[in-house]
């Protein structure tokens, strides 16, 4: 008898009928807690090979279990049983490692798709530098998405990978001086070759930007004081980003802290459209970048442009027409329905609820022909609603505990108080009294469920909103950089390494952001990025390396994109080898 790793019995079973005997080989499996027989191979007639081999009974059945000695050794490679000794007082090895981060094979996958090593090679013939950029860059964004830190912080956490460093500290300084020269050249190669592991969504793209702040006082280069998006007091440097349509991120540009965003936009979106060889598309903005200039360039060679509108600010006229309660439409399975009057809708319906209302016109300002597009969402409405009521709770208790307003943004619940103030006579002090500004309520509350958007493209107004929709991708992707990857506060003060620590931040959500469409966005960042944090592995010398972690469906998808698996109760040294060489960048 021959046993495989699990100990199931591998033998010889012959099959009896009236006229013939016919010879199996089978092993003993459970299969839902019960034992029963499995059959692997069927040899044939046993009359048959005695006949055709010119052997006697016996030796058919003795060649029949020479077959499952060697399909047992087949198996066996694939899967050994092992008994490792260990020892109760036997003490480890001084300074010697046994566990080993592995998560970070997965983005090498990724990596491998993308061609780094094609692009570091290409680059570095270049430059005068003999070490390994492909092995600086690809660490330098494994740490960034699993164990975000310092540029030296990462050399040394890099070290408890499966795969060590195989180049010094001073290498990866020397080699964001590197990156920085190369950004754009760098990009438009990913972008190429990106296109060959996932199709790329062009003809939309999505823009927008944000700033990262400096832990210093003094402002210098592109560390300049600006208007922070986390109303800090440090000097920032603003990102400019391109997304396609998928949400993949496509460019960036480091642009000083104290620049006006609207000049962002055009030089940018210049370079990209050439490097990129790209020409028709939609640019997808919110209404801060959408200057007239900026529209304007977006109106000419194939392009267009969607802009978010805010209905406070557009022109009286417009305004009344956009909250006016008659002349709304939906989209329904039987067509578009009009003649819709809002004040007439049950939102208590379910179906209503749920459903979009619109009204469209064209109109022209400042030369500008523009289709301005108003949705009403009794969902988004009852959703607006419920934030400014917690809003208005918390300004009710300012004025209860005496709190002064302050005012920071427009999202700050002070905005709902209005101060009042007594004048002083004789001996009595002048007052300050507070109550809640209901005009300034009922003028917010005006606008709740609606949204406004200006375009030129004359497409079904439902899929304009489709694609205006997905402009949460952008803001998740600075929030990932932001809080996930720790791209902020910057620890460096060169501008050309400032730029060189985005552009690995950049390459870094590319990974991930290629790596969630290949999981079919079945996750959150959270539950990918943690998963991949935990899938360590203890190496027992000379027997393999057993999985720390815990197995899951998300651990089952990620080895299936690998096309190996690390998940078995332990993995030889050998096969080990096998799956990292077959990685090698």
């Amino acid at each position: 008898m021959w046993y495989n790793s699990n100990g199931d019995i591998m033998r010889i079973s012959i099959s009896k009928s009236k006229n013939a005997e016919n010879i199996y080989i089978i092993k003993s499996v459970t299969i839902n807690g019960k034992r029963t027989s499995k059959t692997i191979a069927s040899l044939g007639n046993i009359e048959t090979l005695m006949q055709k081999h010119n052997l006697n009974r016996d030796s058919v059945l003795a060649w029949a279990r020479k077959q499952a000695e060697t399909l047992t050794k087949q198996e066996l490679k694939e899967s050994e049983t092992f008994l490792i000794p260990f020892s109760s007082r036997k003490q480890l090895v001084m300074d010697k490692r046994h566990t080993y981060q592995g998560g970070y094979i997965f983005l090498k996958k990724i990596l491998k798709e993308l061609s780094l090593n094609q692009i570091c090679d290409d680059i570095s013939s270049n430059h005068h530098f003999k070490f390994d950029l492909t092995a600086v860059l690809s660490t330098l964004i494994f740490t960034r998405i699993l164990n975000p830190s310092s540029k030296k912080a990462s050399f040394e956490i890099a070290g408890e990978y499966l795969e060590p460093p195989s180049f010094d500290i001073q290498h990866v300084y020397r080699a964001l001086d590197v990156l920085a020269k190369e950004k754009d050249k760098i990009e438009a190669m990913m972008y190429h070759n990106s296109n060959k592991v996932i199709k790329r969504h062009t003809g939309v793209l999505y823009f927008d930007c944000t700033n990262f702040f400096f832990e210093i006082d003094e402002a210098d280069g592109l560390k300049q004081y600006g208007k922070s998006k986390e109303n800090r007091p440090n000097p920032i440097v603003q990102m400019g980003l391109f997304l396609d349509g998928n949400g993949i991120p496509l460019s960036f540009c480091i642009n000083p802290g104290n620049t006006n965003e609207q000049t962002v936009l055009r030089p940018h979106e210049s370079r990209m459209l050439k490097d990129f060889e790209m020409s028709r598309c939609v640019v997808c903005t919110d209404a801060g970048v959408a200057s007239k200039d900026n529209r304007l360039f977006n109106m000419v060679g194939g392009r267009s442009y969607i802009v978010t509108q805010s209905l406070k600010q557009i022109k009286k006229y417009l305004k009344e027409w956009a909250l006016d309660d008659n002349g709304w439409f939906y989209h329904s399975k039987d067509g578009i329905i009009g003649g819709i009057k809002l004040s007439e809708l049950d939102e208590k319906n379910k179906k209503v609820f749920n459903r979009i209302y619109y009204k469209e016109r064209w109109y022209i300002e400042d030369g500008l022909e523009q289709r301005l597009i108003v949705s009403y969402a009794p969902k988004y409405r009852a959703y607006q609603e419920k934030i400014r009521n917690g809003q208005i709770e918390r300004a009710d208790k300012m004025i209860k505990n005496g709190t002064q307003r302050k005012g920071k943004n427009q999202n700050d619940p002070a905005r709902f108080i209005i101060e009042t103030k007594t004048t002083s006579t004789g001996e009595v002090a002048e007052e300050v009294y507070q109550t809640l500004d209901g005009n300034k309520i009922n003028e917010e509350a005006r606008y709740d469920g609606f949204y406004a958007v200006c375009t030129t493209l004359q497409d079904d107004v439902a899929e304009i909103i489709k694609i205006n929709r997905r402009r949460w991708e952008i803001e998740e992707s600075f929030r990932i950089m932001k809080s996930e990857f720790k791209a902020r506060p910057v620890h460096h003060r060169r501008d050309d390494r400032i730029t060189a620590h985005f552009m690995t931040c950049f390459l870094s959500l590319l990974v991930y952001r290629l790596l969630e469409q290949k999981l079919d966005e079945k996750y959150t960042v959270h539950e990918i990025i943690s998963t991949l944090q935990k899938m360590n592995f203890l190496h027992c010398e000379g027997q393999g390396y057993i999985p720390t972690y815990t197995r899951t469906h998300l651990t089952d998808d990620l080895h299936d994109i690998l096309g190996a698996r690390t998940d078995t109760e332990i993995l030889t040294e050998k096969n080990m080898k096998k799956i990292l060489d077959s990685l090698k960048l």
